[in-house]
């Protein structure tokens, strides 16, 4: 489940940076980039998985699907991060200057 989860994290992300382009003032493509690498990353994974043991290709258990939730909120927390440090509107810049 987190395989789907993020790869929808990751489209989604995409098209709002798209819609933003080219001005990605809110380091969207950041975060788009940040899904599709783990998207990437399991789906190999789960190729992988699936060639030497067979068995289900896509997980759909509680535990899956709490851990693709638990990915997009570290990644959407890393973002804010960056994304606070950035500062694109410049609120900390009048914050602390004044």
């Amino acid at each position: 489940m987190w395989l789907i989860l993020t790869a929808l994290a990751a489209i989604i992300t995409t098209v709002l940076w798209y819609v933003k382009a080219p001005d990605d003032k809110y380091k969207l493509g950041l975060l788009s980039w940040t899904f599709w690498g783990a998207t990437i990353m399991w789906l190999v994974d789960h190729f992988w998985a699936f060639a030497e043991e067979g068995g289900e290709f896509f997980e759909t258990d509680l535990n899956s699907t709490m851990l693709g939730i638990s990915v997009i909120l570290v990644a959407l927390l890393i973002w804010l991060v960056v994304l606070l440090i950035s500062d694109p509107k410049g609120i900390f810049k009048k914050l602390f200057h004044n």
